[in-house]
């Protein structure tokens, strides 16, 4: 029996039905609401616009969810709960973005049911109660070719396929890196898992230059974006999904030694997004932090082995992993976040800036966190913050003699 058919098979009617409608009513409502906010002479103002549509979204979801509260039947295996899981955070996300809920005005989420569920099933599951990047990326089941999303706008479209396809060549690149732990730095092969780790990281730089191109800034800011913003899930308030929660680039941090689970400002970022991973996730960055680097384990062989072949070979390979993982980062910071946020936040009248961020802080503290973090990626020669940029140095004069 296909893989699908056994997915489908373990949902039970009511699941199921739930599942149908966030595919399908829930797009078209999103959408229609979308084109109403877009055509507007102020795009980010949502408050008057699309009430019966609303009011819609937020009766029909409340019916579905109810009924799954009444049937207490979730635990169909954890890959169902997760996927539900997921359905009902699209649902409260969904609400967030249409102002329909909005947490500085409130004490806990007006939605009463889908709190519940979302926090059982985040309870049960070790995650997260709210839907995070894996159910719109790597964890988005397609039906006849069809994966979940929010709307049916051709600018959410092309960034949920080429942010997955970038994801899934992290992932590539960070488990090519693991399995040179075994072998160790000297062994012929794991040249050629670096050259693995390279070539997946450079899929990285072209599947965000073709997202680039293709990403329309105006839609992606106005009507994709706000979908990711923090809510709450009963009295708290979760932070919105980001790009960034799975294990493969901070695996690749670690392994190759520009960032450091030593460090408080990185362990912070790490503790911050373990929850928004799959558990399987969530074992692998713990155990990578123990690790001890390829960067170290060069380093440790540099004075002694040096000047032989298989040193200056293997050694070469590694920075330029290093480098084209810093490469990554550049590219990330310098065109998705400057262009994509940065630049048409500046056009917005001040009202709208609060609550800007999917992670929660202020813009202007965002943008001074990531810049650390592309820079320690890069290993940027800094004084005010510790990066790489002396060890790998070390390691780029050995290789130049």
């Amino acid at each position: 029996m296909p893989a699908e058919c056994r997915v489908m098979r373990k949902m039970t009617a009511k699941v199921k039905a739930f599942d149908e409608w966030i595919r399908g009513s829930f797009v078209e409502m999103n959408t229609k609401l979308e084109e109403l906010y877009f055509t507007q002479e102020d795009r980010a103002d949502v408050s008057g616009s699309g009430q019966t549509i609303k009011d819609s979204l937020v009766a029909d979801g409340r019916r579905y969810i109810a009924a799954l509260l009444e049937e207490g039947n979730t635990d169909e295996g954890f890959d169902s709960g997760f996927d539900l899981l997921g359905n009902v955070g699209l649902y409260m996300a969904a609400c967030r973005r249409h102002d329909i809920t909005e947490p500085s005005r409130e004490r806990s989420s007006p939605l009463i049911e889908a709190s519940s569920l979302a926090l059982q099933l985040g309870a049960s599951l070790g995650v997260t109660p709210r839907f995070a990047t894996s159910h719109l990326s790597t964890h988005n089941r397609a039906i006849a070719g069809k994966y979940k999303c929010f709307t049916s706008l051709e600018a959410e479209e092309i960034f949920l396929s080429y942010n997955t396809r970038s994801i899934f060549a992290f992932k590539r690149a960070a488990d090519a890196l693991r399995r040179i732990l075994p072998l160790g730095v000297s062994n012929p092969v794991s040249y050629d898992l670096l050259v693995v780790a390279r070539d997946a990281l450079q899929d990285v730089l072209d599947f965000n230059d073709e997202l680039f191109r293709k990403l329309d800034t105006d839609r992606f800011f106005y009507n994709v974006r706000p979908y990711y913003k923090p809510h709450r899930v009963g009295i708290h308030e979760y932070r919105g999904a980001n790009a960034g929660d799975f294990a493969g680039i901070n695996e690749i941090d670690l392994l190759l030694g520009l960032c450091r689970a030593d460090s408080a400002s990185y362990s912070q970022l790490l503790v911050d997004k373990f929850l928004y991973m799959r558990p399987e996730d969530q074992g692998r960055l713990r155990d990578c932090m123990r690790r001890r680097s390829l960067l170290r384990e060069f380093l440790a062989l540099l004075k002694k082995h040096s000047g032989e072949d298989w040193f200056r070979r293997n050694a070469a390979m590694f920075v330029e992993v290093c480098d084209m993982h810093g490469k990554t980062a550049q590219q990330h910071h310098d065109q998705l976040v400057r262009r994509f946020i940065e630049k048409p936040s500046s056009e917005l009248d001040e009202m709208h800036l609060k609550g800007i961020t999917a992670s929660g802080p202020p813009l202007d503290v965002l943008l001074k966190s990531l810049e650390k973090l592309r820079d320690q990626r890069m290993a940027a020669n800094r004084d005010d913050i510790r990066t790489a940029y002396r060890e790998l140095s070390r390691l780029r004069e050995a290789l130049a003699r």
